[in-house]
């Protein structure tokens, strides 16, 4: 499974980067706006610290301003997927980015059926949100398994399942054992994966018994 990471904090993202652990990056219009920054100046950063692919949201609605604002942005750099809605101006212009070349990823899915416009639509990534189904009492994990499922059976389905709207590791763990070929997470959720009680208190026993031995291993 792909691990990218739903922030336009570039700070954090040349942090996990470096970790070797990041395949890339996704961004919507409300988190660049938390930096305060310029939109596409943002993007180009993003871009220049991971070599995955970096999802910059178109913000028109209609089909024609999609599509100029999705060539600009995929002119920033080659491994921009331009995210554009799951609607039919966003379809419409998801088939003539990826005609031309371009990854594109369809954001905002809710159902199985708009992930199969979308893969027919020659998207590269469709995003199914989760968490944003499980606020309304519904199951995001059965749309995972669903979308999982329907894309196996046919091989002319390349679009990669990018699970987004992940609240906690449970949904990354849950998304990956159905064969979800990408997590987006906050941050938060991908250094959560890290922590476990007993590796914490399994470390501290060993290195109390370490301190005891009074060696160094670069002093030996």
């Amino acid at each position: 499974m792909k691990f990218f990471i739903d922030t336009a904090d570039t700070a954090e993202i040349r942090d996990l980067a470096s970790t070797g652990l990041l395949d890339g990056v996704t961004t919507n219009p409300s988190l660049v706006a938390k930096t305060g920054r310029k939109f596409l100046d943002v993007v180009r950063e993003i871009c220049d610290i991971v070599d995955g692919p970096v999802s910059a949201e178109v913000t028109a609605t209609d089909h024609e301003t999609m599509l100029a604002e999705g060539r600009k942005l995929a002119a920033i750099a080659p491994n921009i997927a331009v995210k554009v809605p799951l609607t039919p101006d966003g379809l419409k212009t998801c088939r003539v980015l990826a005609n031309e070349g371009r990854m594109v990823n369809v954001t905002l899915c809710f159902s199985a059926g708009q992930a199969i416009l979308a893969a027919k639509a020659g998207a590269a990534f469709i995003s199914p949100f989760v968490g944003r189904l499980d606020d309304i009492s519904s199951d995001g994990m059965n749309l995972i398994d669903d979308i999982c499922q329907i894309y196996s059976q046919y091989d002319k389905f390349t679009t990669e399942v990018l699970v987004a709207s992940i609240r906690h590791p449970i949904h990354l763990i849950e998304s990956a054992k159905m064969g979800a070929h990408v997590a987006t997470m906050p941050p938060s959720v991908l250094r959560q994966l890290y922590k476990h009680p007993l590796t914490d208190s399994g470390l501290a026993a060993f290195l109390a018994d370490w301190e005891k031995t009074g060696q160094s291993i670069l002093d030996a």
